[in-house]
């Protein structure tokens, strides 16, 4: 609390303390009344000041909390002028007939309706609106009560007996409605919210006794204003400029749920409650023959006024309701079409899927023989043999070269489908893939040299497109770098900057190079695209590029994801592997 806060604080403190001074050390008199009056009328507007601020600056159904607790405070400070008006500037007593009783009936209506509103919870518009409407059915009824019961003792009959008994008793009702609604908003919150609605609390019971004490000194005639009995009324509005002060409680709590069901359902309820009794208590003025006639004709009269405003309340409620029914309905409507039409993606998915996971099992089958028979024609059309027999030879190979691309297509199509990805070992990738590759090197005549990093740290993806991926880079080498002259064929693994790598190089040796066969930059350049795919899927990059003397390198980066793992060598050749394998 600020220096000025606390200044504040203590300022209408001092005024408690002089009233209770002051009762003390004055017996009745004019000035004690006038001091007694003025000191509670500054109390009430010190204490509508400390509201005020937290009304101005919340947002919401917050602001809207902080405004009725203030046009409650603004009611009780009206009524009070208007006593003092008559206590210290005209000198008089307040008449036992007084209009201006039924604001001081008005100004706990503010209360509970900000009570009403639960600000502490969340809550969403169409919640709100309806809530609000059934609050004003319970407001309507609840003034009805009083008109009904007070209101022909003032103006239709006047009775001064039966108005203050009647007026203490709806009042009492009241200020119980208050204390119970209070008490329930304390105990289904907490943090600053519960600090709050305590004070709120203790300050109201602290009135509603102070209401009773005076009633009971009134009745033994022991009351006048000023006197002791009137000091619990004083700390009451004091209890108030506390609560603006002190409270922080500006904003829903965090994570509140929206508003029950349940409390939803009960303020309907009691609204509805409040519409039915209208009939009888119509019934019960019309047969009522104790009372004088002009009661019974104004409590008639008052109850089909008080009808027809329930139920133009009641129509308006049923129409949001309607409105929001057809929205609803529109809704469930759209929603069971967004339904079906997601069910049938689903089962499209599903079946794409199926054969995704169909075509790649296929597929990677296929492949190991392709890449085989493709070495091996590569070996054919390498030896001496006649003209048409190397061109019948040469169509041999460019048909496993076209069915290699058909693989690598249906690959890229499987490849839609989620894959199955696990711990990788790329040395032994590696290996695998130079086994499948031998026949295609051999063919060239090419010195293959592998020089494999055992120990690196797996890389997280599917096997079976990594290795795709690496039987291509090897063949996009190799056909890159020419096709029937000498050469070195270089394959390594290495660990770099928390990724492992996969490198090819090939080279030709003297002046022998070759240009590759049109068909073979074809079926490489597809699978090579392909190859690019799956590497992006990895998270991983796929560069190539030509040296000095032909060189031509692929480098595969993939990012490193578990623990280095312990790899023996296999010391079996890479011929022994690649005729195992076949």
């Amino acid at each position: 609390m600020s220096f000025r806060s606390k200044l504040w604080l203590s300022t209408a403190a001092a005024c408690v303390v002089l009233q209770v001074a002051a009762a003390m050390l004055w017996k009745q008199s004019f000035q004690l009344a006038a001091l007694s009056d003025l000191l509670q009328c500054a109390l009430l507007a010190s204490g509508l000041l400390a509201l005020l601020p937290h009304a101005l600056q919340a947002r919401g159904r917050v602001r809207a909390f902080w405004a009725l607790l203030s046009l409650g405070l603004a009611l009780w400070l009206a009524y009070q002028m208007l006593w003092t008006y008559f206590e210290v500037v005209l000198r008089t007593d307040v008449p036992d007939l007084f209009a201006g009783d039924i604001i001081l009936f008005l100004h706990v209506v503010p209360m509970i309706a900000a009570l009403a509103l639960r600000p502490h919870t969340g809550q969403d518009e169409y919640s709100a609106r309806l809530g609000g409407l059934d609050f004003a059915l319970l407001a309507t009824g609840w003034v009805y009560l009083w008109a009904l019961m007070i209101l022909p003792w003032q103006y239709a009959q006047a009775d001064v007996f039966t108005y203050n008994q009647n007026f203490n008793a709806v009042y009492l009702a009241e200020k119980l409605a208050l204390l119970v609604a209070l008490a329930a908003a304390w105990s289904s919150t907490k943090t600053a919210w519960r600090t709050t609605y305590g004070h709120l609390l203790g300050a109201t019971l602290m009135y509603a006794a102070s209401s009773y004490v005076a009633n009971w000194a009134i009745g033994r005639n022991v009351y006048y204003s000023g006197s002791l009995y009137d000091v619990p009324l004083t700390a009451s509005m004091f209890w108030i400029t506390y609560i603006g002060l002190s409270s922080s409680a500006r904003q829903p709590e965090p994570g509140a749920a929206k508003v029950s069901t349940t409390y939803g359902v009960w303020l309907a309820r009691l609204g509805m409650m409040a519409v039915i009794s209208l009939p009888l208590f119509g019934a019960w003025a019309f047969y009522e023959t104790v009372e004088p006639g002009p009661v019974r004709s104004f409590r008639i009269v008052l109850t089909l006024a008080t009808a027809v405003a329930m139920g133009i309340m009641v129509f308006t409620r049923q129409h949001m309701l309607d409105r929001e029914l057809l929205q609803l309905l529109g809704s469930s409507q759209q929603a069971v079409e967004d339904l079906r039409v997601l069910q049938a993606q689903l089962t499209e998915s599903e079946k794409l899927a199926s054969m995704g996971k169909l075509v790649g099992g296929v597929a990677h089958e296929l492949n190991n023989p392709i890449t085989a028979m493709l070495g091996y024609s590569d070996i054919l059309r390498a030896t001496k043999m006649e003209a048409d027999q190397k061109a019948q030879a040469d169509r041999i190979g460019q048909h496993v070269r076209q069915t290699q691309s058909l693989v690598a297509s249906l690959l890229s199509f499987a490849r839609s489908s989620p894959s199955s990805r696990g711990p990788v070992d790329l040395t032994t990738l590696a290996r695998t893939a130079i086994k499948l590759c031998e026949a295609q090197h051999k063919a060239l005549n090419l010195k293959v040299r592998a020089e494999l990093t055992h120990g690196l740290p797996s890389v997280v993806g599917d096997s079976n497109q990594l290795l795709q991926v690496c039987t291509h880079m090897i063949s996009n080498v190799l056909y890159n770098g020419g096709r029937s002259a000498d050469g070195t064929l270089l394959i390594s693994t290495s660990e770099c900057r928390n990724a492992v790598v996969f490198e090819v190089s090939h080279w030709m040796e003297g002046d022998a190079q070759k240009p590759p066969l049109p068909e073979q930059r074809d079926q490489v350049g597809h699978g090579l695209s392909v190859c690019i795919n799956i590497v992006r899927q990895h998270d991983g990059s796929l560069d190539l590029s030509t040296g000095e003397g032909g060189r031509v390198t692929a480098r595969l980066t993939l990012p490193a994801g578990l623990p280095a793992v312990k790899t023996i060598p296999n010391p079996q050749s890479a011929a022994e592997q690649a005729q195992s394998f076949v």
